[in-house]
């Protein structure tokens, strides 16, 4: 019950991790707000339609939970909005897309972020875990998509760097008020992939094999929690030893 009390807020709480987050939270004893545009708002079940688009909608979050609870213990930033035509070739990347995508993804971390940092900074305390991905640390391994002829999403990676140095900004600026910042940096997660894709990753990683959600949700559980209490700016990397080699 290592959460066991705590408000955590999980930005797209609905979405492949960010459900076993919520629920691995929940199991340890915290009380998970999953904010996500696929439900509709009901506090006591803790839920919250939440646009990422939308400033207001993130500032409406943030005033409802904390109103609600009377504090925000921690946030997950798992949110994963893109655009139809993500995933398309480099060279076929609209800018308009692009700029889309950075504003879905990594904009949207800022302003949720800010917001609720100005309720951790009042109770001068709380913890803010961002997933981020192997592909903010790594370049792509683009022989995996040989057999099928697929690719990567170009900004995807930007994105994810950007986040985790972000993150290693804030836990700068903030480590002296009580907060805590760190990134969870996922692997490849298994979502019913081209068999071919399959069984190149599977070959080229240590372990055998794509990571799982549940894999995932108990690292970033520990980051939320107090026996994390003096881990801030770091990068957790769960990926079952992609970038050990």
């Amino acid at each position: 019950m290592i959460l066991k009390d705590k408000v955590i807020v999980v930005t797209g709480g609905s979405g492949l991790i960010g459900r076993e987050i919520v629920a691995d939270i929940t199991r340890k004893g915290g009380i998970a707000i999953n904010a996500d545009i696929s439900v509709e708002s009901e506090i006591e079940k803790g839920l919250f339609h939440l646009d990422l688009s939308d400033d207001q909608s993130i500032k409406d979050m943030v005033d409802l939970v904390s109103t609600h609870y009377g504090r925000i213990d921690g946030l997950v930033n798992s949110a994963y909005p893109r655009t139809k035509d993500w995933g398309d070739f480099f060279e076929d990347v609209k800018p308009d897309s692009w700029r889309k995508n950075v504003d879905y993804q990594m904009n949207s971390v800022f302003v949720v972020c800010q917001a609720v940092l100005r309720v951790m900074e009042k109770q001068k305390k709380g913890s803010i875990v961002n997933i981020a991905s192997i592909y903010g640390v790594v370049g792509n391994d683009f022989t995996l998509y040989e057999g099928y002829g697929g690719t990567a999403a170009s900004a995807y990676s930007a994105i994810k760097g950007g986040i985790i140095n972000f993150s290693r900004y804030l836990a700068s600026y903030y480590g002296r008020k009580g907060i805590r910042v760190n990134c969870v940096s996922p692997g490849g997660i298994f979502d019913h992939q081209h068999p071919s894709f399959l069984e190149k990753y599977n070959a080229r990683v240590p372990m055998g094999r794509m990571g799982n959600p549940d894999d995932i949700a108990p690292a970033v559980s520990f980051m939320l929690s107090d026996e994390a209490k003096y881990i801030t700016g770091q990068n957790l990397l769960v990926d079952g030893g992609w970038t050990a080699i």
